[in-house]
């Protein structure tokens, strides 16, 4: 199986999945964007421009390059339009279930060799690549949000990736410009499972009232030296994630160091997820985030 990547679909056009086709697009991939509606393509490609543009203001790219890079990208509103991509990259949101659904609609449209990479960041590689008809060809490819800033991209076989799939993947990534860390196919992998424990030890701390938010952020940031403090974090990525995580860790390993902080659970359940909802640890509704607890 000699295949050189030369376009590359990406489904979910959400914060993962524009970051992943900013980066193609740049590197000179064509990419097709899909999503479940019109509108979230057109929001997604929106933001690919806005990024872009910053980096040309910070003088990343030049404006030609930018301008090529935004041709690159075509809106892809049904699976159909995949049929001739090399890679496919899922970055649906952390449900096994809608995964599987994707999975099972994308298959039966791609040529025979080409490759399906998942951008899951817990989910076993194995189990999703079962379900498909090219177990061999499918492998996990997590990228770290936001995807053009990061430098790393987490590489998982499942264990029956098979090794062309393996390198063709990994040339893919290195031509990227990322660096890659490979993880074997264990709930959460590398980053998340130090990561998401870390964090939802954070919300224990605060829960049992050892500190504040404030005090919990800023002891971090300045105590461990930490860009953002592990509260501000978990609202950066979503509160409805890390509880996602946390639960794949807990059901998977069964130990209970996984246990998710019932504070998150509740959070969860009202609906405060973080910036995206405006409310989580912090309240984002005004000039600043002022501390909810």
């Amino acid at each position: 199986m000699n295949l050189n990547i030369r376009k590359v679909g990406v489904i979910g056009a959400g914060q993962m999945g524009n970051g992943i086709a900013h980066v193609c697009s740049l590197a000179g991939f064509p990419v097709l964007l899909n999503d479940v509606s019109a509108d979230r393509i057109k929001s997604g490609l929106a933001t690919i421009n806005g990024n872009m543009a910053r980096q040309v203001s910070k003088k990343l790219i030049s404006e030609d390059e930018r301008q090529n890079a935004l041709e690159r990208i075509k809106p892809a509103e049904a699976l159909d339009a995949m049929a001739d991509c090399d890679l496919v990259i899922e970055t649906a949101a952390e449900k096994e279930d809608l995964k599987l659904k994707i999975l099972s609609e994308l298959c039966p449209i791609l040529k025979p060799e080409a490759i399906i990479g998942t951008n899951t960041s817990s989910i076993s590689i194995t189990r999703l690549a079962s379900s498909t008809d090219r177990p061999e060809r499918f492998i996990g490819i997590h990228f770290m949000n936001p995807v053009p800033l990061m430098e790393l991209v987490e590489l998982i076989r499942g264990i029956a990736t098979a090794d062309t799939t393996f390198e063709i993947t990994k040339a893919f990534v290195a031509k990227l410009g990322k660096t890659i860390a490979v993880a074997e196919d264990f709930p959460a992998f590398i980053v998340n499972r130090i990561l998401l424990p870390m964090i939802n030890e954070a919300i224990y701390t605060l829960y049992e009232g050892v500190g504040n938010v404030e005090a919990i952020d800023t002891a971090m940031r300045l105590g461990a030296n930490h860009p953002m403090g592990p509260l501000q974090l978990a609202d950066f990525i979503g509160l409805d994630t890390c509880l996602s995580v946390m639960q794949v860790l807990h059901e998977g390993l069964a130990d209970s160091k996984y246990r998710p902080c019932p504070l998150l659970v509740k959070y969860v359940e009202a609906g405060w997820l973080g910036r995206k909802t405006q409310r989580g640890f912090y309240d984002y509704r005004g000039e600043k985030p002022l501390p909810t607890r």
